[in-house]
């Protein structure tokens, strides 16, 4: 059995239809297509129903599923153990944050792709919290306070923000004295989320009202600067604001607990080693840059 046509079915499978698996793989619909063909015919039996909305797997295919993701998860184990050591090839397919994923974390993805000439890195920026099983991702990185998940994380490093508002916001609202006070005031959100604020030893949680809400930091911080709020914010995103008095740190006797930056992948006895580089890179940029976390700290 073709190990490149098992794997295609997987993509199939994971990806909802041909056309998502071929953009995954990186090769044309006609090519999956003839895969899958070649695969039904060994096995003898139809894997797919092919319909005029894309493809959908058939009963057997559903139980054929498992056991195929199993068989490629194995090979590409089996492939690692026999490489000469460091060498990494196949294909990673990571998520990383729009927010300044560009400018600190690219240049860790540039290195690995450096260092291991057959590997391919297919990288995706969004500040969007991909689902990694069903969107096909072997990991992703994300910054911040991780909700419960089934997912398994990884620390790479610490992240420290902090809250702050424009000097016109001060002016005519008023800053917060304390947590209690933060929900009188127009907050610069992602969306619903929780403030943390640390009072001594103990964390306070408030829930934040505003009207401007973004997926974004950079368009988060660029609305702060505005005057349209106050916004809890990571340091690194913020700290040339502060610097040029465009934004400044507000209700610094209750800061916010660190939070961190994370690699993230689903679950599985076996992470791929080409995961484990990743992550053992992104460390010891961590460890090597630690103005990164720690600008104002």
């Amino acid at each position: 059995m073709d190990v490149e046509e098992l794997q295609t079915f997987v993509e199939v499978a994971e990806a909802g239809g041909i056309s998502s698996a071929a953009r995954r793989l990186g090769v044309s619909k006609s090519i999956v297509s003839r895969r899958l063909f070649r695969l039904e015919a060994e096995l003898g039996i139809q894997l797919l129903a092919r319909t005029t909305r894309g493809a959908a797997l058939t009963e057997a295919g559903t139980a054929f599923r498992e056991y195929a993701a199993r068989a490629c998860a194995e090979i590409e184990v089996a492939k690692e153990a026999i490489l000469p050591a460091g060498d990494l090839r196949g294909r990673l397919r990571v998520a990383v944050p729009l927010s300044f994923g560009p400018t600190h974390f690219a240049p860790v993805l540039a290195e690995m792709a450096r260092r291991h000439p057959l590997l391919h890195i297919h990288a995706s920026y969004s500040d969007r919290f991909v689902d990694l099983i069903a969107e096909g991702f072997d990991c992703a990185i994300r910054v911040g306070y991780l909700p419960d998940s089934n997912l398994i994380a990884r620390r790479i490093g610490p992240i420290y923000g902090k809250l702050v508002a424009s000097p016109d916001y001060l002016k005519a609202y008023g800053a917060p004295e304390t947590p209690d006070e933060v929900i009188a005031h127009q907050a610069i959100m992602q969306g619903t989320e929780e403030w943390q604020f640390m009072d001594g030893d103990a964390v306070v949680t408030v829930n934040p009202r505003g009207r401007f809400k973004a997926d974004n930091a950079l368009a988060l911080v660029t609305a702060a600067a505005a005057g349209l709020g106050i916004a809890w914010l990571p340091d690194c995103v913020t700290h040339d604001y502060v610097v040029s008095g465009a934004l400044i740190p507000i209700m610094t006797r209750y800061p916010p607990p660190p939070a961190g930056a994370y690699v993230i992948r689903p679950p599985g006895q076996h992470p791929a080693r080409k995961i484990r580089v990743l992550t053992e890179l992104l460390i010891e940029y961590f460890e090597q840059n630690l103005h990164f976390a720690e600008l104002d700290h």
